[in-house]
C-alpha cells in the first residue's frame, strides 16, 4: 500500500525536522524557530531536486499534490514555496533568540491570532475540493481540482506574514 506508506513518510519528515528544531535550539522559542527554517529549506529544495532529477515541476505554477494528511492538498508549486519562504525568514528571526540577550522575539497574540486565521484559510484552499469530495461521498483520489483560489491564498498569505513581519520590526528596533 504505497498511499498508507506516503502518510507514514510525511510523519518521519515532519519528526525528523521536529527533531533538527529541537536539537539546534536552547529555548523552546528558539526550537520552533529552527524547526520552521528547516521545514521551509527542505520544502524548497524538494522541488529543486525534482527540478533537477526529473525535469518537474517546469514552472512555479505546475500543479503538485502538497500533502496528504488529513486529506490531500493540492496547489500550484508557487503556493508551498511562498509559505516555506515565509517559515526561514520567520524562523530564522525565532532563532535568534538562542543568541540575542534580553527579552525573547516574538510576535504578539494578536498577530498569532490573525496568523492562525492565514493558516486555516490556506489549509482550505489547499483541502476544498477534497473536503467537497468527501461530504458528497466521493472518491478523493478521482477528484482533480480545477482552480486554484488564489485570491483567498493571498489572504491567507499575508495573514501568515504578519508574524514575520512583527518580528523583523522588533529586531530593528533591538538594533
Amino acid at each position: 500500500d504505497l498511499g498508507g506508506a506516503e502518510l507514514i513518510r510525511e510523519l518521519a519528515t515532519l519528526v525528523m525536522l521536529a527533531t533538527v528544531g529541537w536539537l539546534a535550539g536552547r529555548t523552546a522559542r528558539a526550537r520552533f524557530g529552527y524547526f520552521t527554517v528547516a521545514f521551509g529549506v527542505w520544502d524548497i529544495f524538494y522541488y529543486i531536486f525534482l527540478r533537477l532529477m526529473t525535469g518537474w515541476p517546469h514552472s512555479l505554477l505546475d500543479w503538485d499534490i502538497l500533502f496528504l494528511l488529513p486529506l490531500p492538498w493540492w496547489g500550484p508549486v508557487l503556493a508551498p514555496v511562498s509559505i516555506a519562504s515565509l517559515m526561514i525568514l520567520g524562523g530564522g528571526l525565532l532563532a535568534l533568540n538562542d543568541t540575542r540577550s534580553g527579552p525573547p522575539l516574538w510576535p504578539s497574540r494578536g498577530t498569532r491570532a490573525l496568523a492562525a486565521v492565514g493558516v486555516f484559510l490556506a489549509l482550505y484552499v489547499f483541502m476544498a475540493d477534497a473536503i467537497r469530495a468527501v461530504q458528497r461521498g466521493e472518491s478523493i483520489q478521482q477528484v482533480l481540482p480545477p482552480s486554484f483560489n488564489w485570491p483567498l491564498f493571498l489572504v491567507a498569505w499575508a495573514l501568515m506574514a504578519l508574524p514575520a513581519v512583527e518580528l523583523l520590526r522588533q529586531a530593528i528596533a533591538r538594533k
